[in-house]
């Protein structure tokens, strides 16, 4: 099985969760991003060896956090080299808001995904959008670029929605699907 690896920044432990079942749901190794915006020890490694890397950042003012882009400029190395051509990407992203304009942040990361010569997955699901739909069904935001999950400003982490944790462990599960036909 290819190495698959999420890597992400979470300020107050919302991200982290849905990282974590992105990262459950693709069986993939989670490099976190610190709150200085640095990788740990071996961060970029992993993401060398990655055949996939699936990017997770909260959407804070509008966009990706600024450690989440403190990491995307330092990717200009492996930029340079072409190491991440042709890898498999994802993302999701995670505010409080219902929509907290979560679409530039996956924009953003689509964006960085296709500077670096990868092949964009996106959510793959049907959006939850019928009277009979209630908050915790998968896809309720409607996403198709990738997973956004909200987090009530007032909920823990803990408190998330079961349906934004099962469309983050779809994500995770479709792109170790596609990568496995790919034979990556």
């Amino acid at each position: 099985m290819s190495l698959i690896a999420v890597v992400y920044h979470s300020g107050y432990g919302h991200t982290q969760r849905l990282a974590q079942a992105v990262a459950d749901g693709a069986g993939a190794e989670l490099v976190a991003i610190d709150a200085e915006g640095q990788l740990p020890d071996g961060g970029w490694e992993t993401l060398l060896d990655a055949r996939a890397i699936i990017l997770g950042a909260p959407t804070y003012m509008g966009g990706p956090s600024w450690q989440f882009k403190k990491f995307a400029d330092a990717s200009s190395r492996p930029w340079y080299s072409q190491a991440w051509k042709d890898k498999l990407f994802a993302g999701f992203t995670n505010s409080a808001s219902t929509n907290g304009d979560k679409q530039v942040t996956l924009d953003y990361l689509f964006h960085l995904a296709m500077q670096h010569g990868g092949l964009w997955v996106g959510a793959g699901l049907l959006p939850a959008n019928t009277k009979a739909a209630t908050r915790n069904d998968v896809n309720w935001t409607g996403a198709f670029t990738g997973v956004m999950a909200q987090s009530p400003s007032d909920a823990s982490a803990a408190e998330m929605f079961p349906g934004d944790l099962e469309t983050g462990r779809l994500l995770g599960q479709r792109v170790a699907a596609i990568a496995a036909r790919l034979g990556a």
